[in-house]
């Protein structure tokens, strides 16, 4: 039986859970750096960074990383330079992407974006070559254990555009710019969405 121990088959199974958890603690903690930097540390005042905790205490990121990625961004001397950038381009068959990134090299990821898009029969474009065909929206996810009713009203009163029953949820959308206002008060009157 030599290569059967039980401690082998959970070193293995437990190796591959943290390694995906590590990579999505460390993509929410540059989001949560770069917010930080953006709007300040305070999340009352910084709805991105409000936006990105919330996000970071669902997916159970301990609270010691989120205030160390809050404290490497504050701090002038450990802050790593990340900057979001929007690239536009057209995939194979002259489907329209767009790709939000979140880099600390512009040019290795201009680079690499643009061998991406060639090996699978697409092209980076420029800037605004495809973005005026997508709207901006803020999409917010309610369970179905909430009245479709009170998700409405609740919804209305926030001065969201739209919601829709669908079969595992409630969808409310709203304008991207009204997003923070419209997610702070269905928080308050129905709780955590399941997904914003």
């Amino acid at each position: 039986m030599a290569g059967h121990s039980q401690f082998k088959n959970i070193m293995h199974r437990k190796g591959a859970q943290d390694q995906k958890r590590a990579r999505i603690f460390a993509r929410l903690s540059r989001e949560i750096m770069v917010a930080a930097k953006t709007g300040g540390a305070d999340s009352s005042s910084n709805p991105r960074l409000r936006t990105a905790l919330v996000a970071a205490r669902s997916a159970n990121m301990p609270k010691d990383n989120i205030d160390r990625a809050i404290k490497k961004a504050t701090s002038e001397a450990d802050a790593a330079n990340f900057e979001e950038i929007r690239y536009e381009g057209y995939g194979a068959g002259g489907v329209a992407v767009i790709v939000e990134v979140l880099t600390d090299s512009r040019n290795r990821t201009a680079s690499e974006l643009r061998s991406y898009f060639s090996k699978n029969g697409g092209a980076l474009g420029e800037t605004g070559s495809v973005s005026f065909m997508f709207d901006h929206i803020g999409m917010l996810k309610f369970p179905k254990t909430i009245a479709f009713d009170t998700v409405f009203e609740a919804a209305v009163n926030a001065g969201a555009d739209n919601v829709e029953e669908e079969d595992a949820c409630h969808t409310v959308t709203c304008t991207y710019e009204n997003f923070a206002a419209v997610r702070d008060h269905l928080t308050e009157k129905l709780n955590d969405p399941l997904e914003a």
